[in-house]
């Protein structure tokens, strides 16, 4: 069993985080038999957030019973010192549980501090005096708030998207959490989809020793490969760089990721994923993005207003209404009879 350490907690787990914003979209018997799977499986870190719905709460019901065995990260969103309270009691009873292992402050636009206007990072200090929570962490999309966080020696651990489409910048603060001895958490490690192949997805995250990848499941085959890899990791080999070097062609640069800090949209559009229609078209079932109920979606997009707002938003600093109406005009070919080809779009 491969294991990672997150820096100075000392937390060390199996390298297959479970990632649990996807079990907002099954019941909670279907949740609680794909968590308990992973549990059995060797599964004991599990990621959710005060924002992913009812997530925490299948969490608990679930897993309360073998509390003392797994490790459990959740965040808040609060910019309040009063909405920090708010969610940390809400999560505490959620996940039945009177301490959280890993207390992350969810994507905040900049790097809470102690003594700052919003109080929340001694909000976060008193919790964890109180013995709320074991360790202060924070999750990012944004390079400069991870790379501020990361110099300020504030927090444990740092959450932030890596997989094989990232960036030499991104690589870069990996190592430098290493140096920092702080925990690094790959959170979009699939890429919120786009990434298809979990064995490369795996073998990448397998050559960084202190990079805790987060895997967002909600369908037991998907937990299945996930938990096969404990006993019988992938490995980088020519056929998975191969694969790899092929998606950074077709994929890196200036796509979505799905993250959803855009929404909502004042307009109805349902950016996260129309998007990102042209590349769900291609890798994965494409009848699945062609149903009325699709197509109903995407033609939202000619009611958008150009008012900015996805795009200030964007932690990518992405031009979303142009990247929407490209969208738009190749599923319109495709609906068309166009031929749907890899990178022809």
């Amino acid at each position: 069993m491969t294991t990672v350490t997150l820096g100075k907690t000392g937390i060390t787990v199996n390298k297959n985080g479970f990632g649990a914003l996807p079990i907002q979209r099954i019941t909670k018997e279907e949740a609680a038999k794909l968590l308990r799977k992973a549990y059995d499986g060797g599964i004991t870190y599990f990621d959710t957030a005060r924002a992913y719905s009812d997530s925490e709460e299948k969490i608990g019901y679930a897993l309360s019973d073998v509390r003392n065995h797994i490790y459990l990260a959740t965040k808040t969103a609060a910019t309040t010192a009063e909405g920090f309270w708010k969610d940390l009691e809400t999560s505490l009873r959620l996940l039945k549980t009177d301490c959280i292992d890993v207390y992350q402050f969810h994507n905040p636009a900049v790097c809470p501090k102690p003594g700052d206007e919003s109080g929340l990072y001694d909000a976060a200090l008193k919790a964890r005096k109180q013995g709320k929570i074991r360790f202060i962490s924070i999750t990012n999309h944004r390079l400069a708030v991870a790379n501020e966080a990361v110099d300020s020696g504030l927090y444990a651990t740092l959450q932030f998207p890596f997989c094989y489409l990232c960036s030499e910048k991104d690589l870069e603060l990996m190592e430098k959490c290493k140096k920092a001895d702080m925990g690094f958490i790959a959170m979009k490690a699939l890429s919120g989809g786009l990434i298809n192949n979990s064995r490369a997805a795996y073998a990448f995250q397998a050559q960084y020793d202190s990079v805790l990848p987060i895997w967002g499941v909600q369908k037991e085959h998907e937990l299945d490969e996930f938990l096969s890899y404990i006993d019988n990791p992938p490995v980088m080999d020519d056929e998975i760089r191969t694969l790899i070097e092929n998606d950074r062609k077709q994929l890196f640069g200036s796509f979505c990721r799905a993250c959803g800090y855009c929404m909502p949209c004042p307009a109805g559009i349902e950016i996260n994923t129309c998007a990102r229609m042209s590349l769900l078209l291609r890798r994965s079932p494409s009848h699945l993005q062609l149903t009325p109920e699709v197509q109903a979606k995407m033609m939202k997009i000619k009611d958008c207003l150009h008012c900015g707002h996805c795009m200030s938003k964007c932690p990518y600093g992405l031009n979303t209404p142009e990247l929407l109406q490209r969208n738009l005009k190749d599923y319109e070919e495709v609906l068309a009879g166009k031929e749907i080809l890899p990178g022809n779009f």
